[in-house]
């Protein structure tokens, strides 16, 4: 079965125009060549008619409401596990919030932070969000949705204030 696997690969690989040839070698083993041997008893390999499945196309208002979709973006994108106007008991400054989006995140979108309006930490697809080592004080969160590096979406940003312990030294 081994002497036969390359050679079935083989078969593969021809153009499907091509005639193919099945014999015996010396040691019994079944070879197929697209040229007939001399001397030896060939058959003719007849394959069947390769099948070819072609999707329909499209109907254009299933592409123009995939287009409109990708415009109107998603229905809910807020940040969950902080309320506006909250205060974090924070001693390290490190927190996590949730983003709630509906429909899901699309393929190749990713979510990225907004802290005090600048971007925070690199984009990606998960959604819980981790914050480290934030100052005390006021603050605003945002999160938006990119595509590549475009800003596709921003939520409304949150106010809060982080309490952290303040060491004398």
């Amino acid at each position: 079965m081994r002497s036969a696997l390359p050679s079935l690969l083989l078969l593969l690989a021809l153009p499907a125009g091509a005639q193919i040839y099945k014999y015996l070698d010396a040691n019994g083993n079944p070879v197929f060549s697209s040229q007939p041997p001399e001397g030896v008893a060939a058959e003719k390999v007849e394959l069947p008619t390769p099948s070819i499945v072609i999707p329909p196309p499209r109907p254009p208002e299933a592409v123009l409401r995939e287009e409109q979709s990708e415009k109107i973006g998603y229905s809910r994108l807020e940040l969950t596990g902080i309320a506006d106007g909250e205060s974090l008991r924070a001693n390290d400054g490190s927190f996590a919030v949730e983003v709630a989006i509906e429909p899901g995140l699309r393929p190749g979108h990713s979510l990225r932070l907004l802290l005090d309006g600048q971007p925070y930490g690199q984009p990606g697809r998960a959604t819980r969000l981790e914050l480290v080592n934030v100052e005390r004080g006021e603050h605003s969160l945002a999160v938006e949705v990119l595509a590549g590096e475009d800003a596709l979406q921003r939520s409304s940003a949150l106010r809060f204030t982080v309490q952290r312990v303040h060491r004398r030294r």
